[in-house]
């Protein structure tokens, strides 16, 4: 199904489908989000919206059979990685960052989260033999770090033309939660116009932290994040694309031996993200390590960031 609009159901009117459109909503979307979800924001009735979806899903094939694990392990194969660029940071990563869900680079500021998203912008682009997808990547930005002329030297050095690579990135800089929540849904029919193969999003939490202080607004912010979450999973794995990252760190007063920095976002962020990553400044060089993956092995790897980008030591 190309579009909402070319939907036809009795009972269902242009308002109905163009109150979906303004909410964010594609067929993709609608079809694994609950019903009670989608009525709350729209204010479509509920039985509407679960017509709505049932049809969405049988046109798309979406049924609730069930298959063998190597059937799901032979699908799995087909999930491509993108290489980071770094031999050391694709080890760590078994290959390099996977399509069809959620990597999550963990840090304090200046650690190299951003360099890093840089770089597999760029590594997107080039051709599978070279680690790359030969596809696009969208960048959005929450909080005013992306620069194209980081963009330009690393494409310079990995061989591409700066001015193809800066036109392979579509850029969109977020200004609140609802904007960014809003982004991450119009993504859905977009990703597959534009041949897109990464989503960043630089960084996850900072607009929900700013705008969402205190205990008083926690319940609000976690609900808010987690339903942004589940979007952001929901896109990896219906368009089988990588969808990175970045994650803030805050300090526990209740830690008095060991390190009293943990991830922002607490649980929602932590079930929500496929792959963990830490990342921790060492003197000249980098340090990661994974510290929550379902197959990844708890392991630490050295990198550095130069001029040419993310490199091996």
């Amino acid at each position: 199904m190309e579009d909402l609009k070319s939907l036809k159901i009795r009972g269902v009117g242009p308002i109905t489908i163009n109150k979906l459109i303004e909410y964010g909503y594609s067929p993709e979307l609608i079809a694994v989000t609950p019903a009670w979800q989608i009525s709350r924001e729209t204010g479509i009735p509920v039985d509407k919206v679960e017509l709505i979806a049932e049809r969405i899903r049988e046109d798309m094939g979406i049924g609730d059979e069930l298959m063998t694990a190597k059937e799901y392990y032979e699908m799995r194969k087909s999930m491509e990685k993108i290489s980071t660029g770094c031999k050391a940071l694709d080890n760590l990563l078994l290959g390099g960052i996977e399509t069809g869900s959620i990597t999550e680079f963990i840090g304090e500021y200046g650690a190299g989260k951003t360099q890093i998203c840089h770089q597999l912008s760029v590594m997107v682009q080039l051709p599978r033999e070279l680690g790359g997808l030969e596809a696009k990547a969208i960048y959005l930005d929450t909080e005013g770090t992306f620069r194209p002329e980081r963009i330009v030297q690393i494409a310079k050095y990995r061989g591409l033309d700066p001015d193809r690579a800066l036109d392979n990135i579509l850029y969109g800089r977020v200004y609140n939660t609802d904007h960014q929540i809003l982004m991450v849904r119009n993504l859905f029919s977009i990703v597959k116009k534009e041949n897109v193969k990464l989503v960043i999003v630089d960084s996850l939490i900072s607009h929900f932290r700013s705008e969402y202080p205190g205990r008083e607004n926690l319940a609000m912010r976690q609900q808010l994040l987690n339903s942004h979450v589940h979007d952001l999973l929901k896109l990896a794995m219906l368009h089988k694309v990588a969808v990175v990252v970045t994650n803030q760190v805050v300090s526990s007063p209740d830690v008095f031996f060991g390190n009293p920095l943990k991830p922002a976002g607490g649980n929602v962020v932590a079930h929500g993200c496929t792959y963990r990553i830490w990342i921790r400044k060492s003197k000249n060089k980098r340090i990661a390590k994974v510290i929550d993956s379902p197959c990844m092995p708890e392991m630490e790897v050295v990198f550095s960031i130069t001029e040419n980008g993310i490199e091996d030591l």
